[in-house]
């Protein structure tokens, strides 16, 4: 696994793998999309708006993901000075940023019909918003420091300051009452899903897991490139 760690190998593996996984992932959003608006049933209490769902639910948790990923990477980069990591965590925060966005706006666009207003502060909602303050912030910094090895320990040790909102976004709606629904997949229990609404679900997610990829893998090489020219 050393390419997740060495600039020169992540060029040379990506540039293999990048149009294989780019294919893949517009196959699956088209075959997503398909089974997400044509052949997923409405939902008996919320009808055609839990669609929205498809959307919502992976962008959620990509935004989670692509701060973990960070989280690990700023530990990798402070703790073991390997450089990749602030690479990786200036590529891929504004990729986090736009799922967290994305995210919002789609949990409001359902929750109009679902709650009668397009936003409400709880907790679950609050937390996440906090998170896209927290993407906007290390965005700022990384574009406002002349000095990068300062700016970039700044913005790994913010990360890592930043991780204290990750399990409040998870646990919100099991330690206070919030109107956000409980997750409905866990590792612990079975799903409180149909299969005709998972399968969906389980596409659009590969399928936005891959796009975020293929963008990651475009931004981080852009960033190495750009670094070994400044040298």
């Amino acid at each position: 696994m050393k390419f997740l760690l060495n600039p020169n190998s992540f060029q040379n593996i990506t540039n293999l793998l990048f149009k294989p996984i780019l294919i893949v992932s517009l196959v699956l959003l088209i075959l997503g999309l398909i089974f997400s608006f044509y052949l997923s049933p409405n939902d008996y209490q919320q009808g055609s708006t839990v669609r929205i769902m498809y959307i919502h639910v992976p962008s959620a948790w990509m935004s989670l993901m692509t701060y973990m990923i960070m989280v690990i990477y700023s530990i990798v980069a402070l703790a073991f000075r390997i450089p990749f990591g602030f690479i990786i965590n200036t590529a891929v925060a504004p990729i986090g940023a736009v799922f967290t966005l994305i995210c919002i706006i789609t949990g409001s666009l359902w929750g109009k019909p679902m709650w009668g207003t397009w936003w409400v502060w709880d907790a679950r909602l609050t937390s996440v918003a906090i998170l896209f303050i927290i993407y906007l912030i290390i965005i700022f910094i990384n574009n406002s420091f002349e000095n990068r090895a300062v700016r970039e320990k700044i913005v790994a040790i913010f990360i890592l300051i930043g991780s204290v909102n990750l399990p409040i976004i998870k646990f919100s709606v099991d330690w206070w009452n919030t109107l956000h629904q409980p997750a409905s997949i866990s590792k612990l229990s079975k799903p409180n899903i149909d299969p005709s609404m998972m399968t969906p679900l389980i596409i659009m997610t590969l399928a936005l897991m891959l796009v975020g990829i293929s963008i990651a893998i475009l931004r981080i090489n852009t960033e190495i490139t750009n670094r070994k020219n400044s040298l």
